[in-house]
């Protein structure tokens, strides 16, 4: 076992987190996932459990394979990635499947193995990587709005634009995180004022072209615009069904919750192993185990933000929280939209909610976070060596 510790480089705290929210998963999994078995499986949340442990399992695996690759590599990988995500993206546009009874076709089949994958969100870090790799290039240079068009926005609104049909709360957390990035990245604040309007327009366009043309996208404006309507109007009614069941589930858990597995609205709550988890969290562990959870991804962006500040580089510092803050963003999503704090987007809980591309897409950006934070290891240790290695020879040199 020591053998293996020892092997995990980088933050140390990211990993125990990680390990932590993954390992507490299986509870919330195991006692939500009733509802989805009776209603498109056999019945049994056991065979749900075990399919959420091979999830963990195999993104584990890439946490740890990815966290050795020396982070550099992430540069020239993203360039050629871009590519392959873009035409996935439009594959899922025309070939979509569908999953649980979701009317949103966000999900491609892997014809080999069977499984479903969720091509956006593999989109969303690698296009994060690639954004934070152009900053890189530019940090020292003073460049015009027109010579970033091609390099850095093009790419940018592309993916967005083939996400957007299907999924557009995941369209509004990349481009908002890529937003904070170029901000970060120390892109020009009146340029990144111009792509804000910009985007305000192409979506203005879109939905007033979707609307002409009702036949080219069913339903996916009528619900985005139902959803908002619902948030902003107090009345009651059946478009509130899954947000008034949440509410019902928190109400129940109080400060101590009704026990683990002893949640009632699980039976009600549609997608209640992974968009609305958080509310049978709640229900079941009560005010303690909400604050839990909201700590444990409050300590992950700590710790973020502490492998960003102490990067060797500005691709480092970049990459990091690039890729690092979308996992805390999306965590605050799903807990708002359970207390109501914010309209249903369909955003997962990540490292606890069911689903595999979410869980292996989370592994892989920690895996990218871990890999700059064992490079900062690394030359810490070179230093520490080096200066240790000195003593002698400076002694021996005045002794001469």
């Amino acid at each position: 076992m020591g053998n293996v510790f020892s092997n995990l480089k980088g933050d140390k705290v990211i990993w125990a987190t990680a390990g932590m929210l993954a390992l507490f998963s299986f509870l919330p999994v195991y006692s939500s996932s009733s509802n989805i078995a009776y209603l498109y499986g056999d019945g049994s949340t056991f065979n749900y459990l075990v399919v959420h442990f091979f999830h963990l399992v195999l993104g584990f695996c890439l946490l740890f394979a990815i966290h050795r690759i020396p982070y550099h590599y992430f540069k020239g990988l993203s360039i050629l990635l871009l590519p392959i995500v873009i035409i996935l993206l439009i594959y899922t546009i025309s070939q979509g499947t569908t999953i649980d009874g979701s009317n949103a076709s966000r999900w491609i089949q892997i014809p080999v193995v069977g499984v479903t994958f969720q091509s956006s969100t593999l989109a969303s870090v690698v296009l994060l990587i690639y954004v934070a790799r152009y900053l890189t290039r530019i940090a020292d240079k003073t460049v015009t709005f027109k010579e970033t068009l091609l390099p850095l926005w093009l790419p940018v609104f592309v993916v967005l634009v083939l996400i957007l049909p299907a999924n557009f709360s995941t369209t509004a957390i990349i481009f908002t995180m890529v937003i904070i990035l170029v901000f970060l990245g120390g892109y020009p604040l009146r340029y990144i004022g111009i792509i804000l309007g910009a985007g305000l327009l192409v979506l203005t366009l879109f939905i007033l072209t979707a609307k002409a043309f009702p036949g080219l996208l069913p339903n996916r404006i009528d619900t985005w615009t139902s959803r908002i309507e619902n948030f902003s109007n107090d009345e009651d009614t059946e478009a509130d069904y899954q947000i008034e069941k949440a509410k019902i589930a928190i109400a129940r858990g109080g400060v101590t919750g009704s026990g683990i597995g002893k949640s009632v609205q699980r039976n009600f709550l549609p997608q209640s192993s992974s968009d609305f988890i958080y509310a049978i969290i709640v229900e079941e562990m009560g005010l303690i185990g909400a604050f839990g959870v909201m700590s444990a991804y409050l300590m992950l962006l700590f710790r973020i933000v502490i492998v960003a500040t102490k990067a060797d580089t500005i691709f480092g510092k970049l990459v990091v929280m690039g890729v690092g803050l979308p996992i805390v963003f999306q965590a605050l999503v799903n807990m708002a939209v359970a207390v109501e704090l914010f309209p249903v987007t369909g955003q997962t809980l990540p490292l606890i909610s069911s689903g595999g591309t979410s869980i292996w897409m989370t592994c892989l950006a920690l895996g990218i976070i871990l890999s700059v934070s064992a490079k900062r290891e690394e030359i810490k240790t070179s230093q520490e060596r080096e200066t240790e290695g000195e003593n002698p020879l400076d002694i021996l040199s005045e002794a001469i």
